[in-house]
């Protein structure tokens, strides 16, 4: 938890940098995050089943992460924090070759959420981010324990009718996922 992360309002409006820790503990404080969200050209989403401090070993969407203050002083864009995620949880990257690479990375919307789980929480603005990959997957085993393709509309259905079984950010990035683009 030594990282630094940007504390935000309840539009995404930076406050202050903030350890890590500060943004998780108790009630936390209200932070930056990303969701992402990979389809393939068979109408599938993956997920996987995440290796978390707070909800763990219940199925998550592709990615999470925090963007994150650098030690260069610079801010990670949304972009940026999303191909960090996507290479360290998948060792997907983008300079992958186009075909059945990583295409159409764009964000589709943002959503405040709020859970706690013990002496933990997660308080998060996040940023709901999608993309297309058809390429190999090879999911980070110190993140995750295991993974799945499934078909979008199955997911859908199946995170509403189930929602104890996913990520509280996962359940709220649904709704934004629905959300005409």
């Amino acid at each position: 938890m030594d990282q630094t992360i940007l504390a935000v309002d309840d539009n995404g409006n930076f406050l202050e940098y903030i350890s890590k820790e500060a943004g998780h503990s108790g009630k936390g404080k209200r932070h930056l995050a990303i969701a992402v969200l990979l389809t393939n050209s068979e109408g599938q989403v993956l997920l996987q089943k995440r290796k978390h401090q707070i909800f763990d070993n219940i199925w998550d969407i592709t990615g999470a992460t925090h963007p994150l203050h650098k030690q260069d002083g610079v801010d990670e864009s949304l972009e940026e924090a999303t191909l960090r995620c996507l290479r360290d949880e998948w060792d997907i990257s983008s300079t992958t070759s186009a075909k059945g690479g990583l295409r159409g990375i764009k964000e589709i919307g943002a959503f405040n959420y709020f859970a706690f789980c013990g002496e933990f929480c997660e308080n998060e603005h996040c940023y709901l981010m999608v993309g297309d990959y058809d390429g190999q997957v090879s999911l980070n085993t110190d993140m995750g324990y295991e993974y799945k393709w499934m078909e979008k509309e199955e997911f859908l259905k199946d995170i509403v009718q189930n929602p104890q079984e996913y990520t509280p950010w996962a359940r709220e990035g649904i709704f934004t996922l629905q959300k005409p683009v």
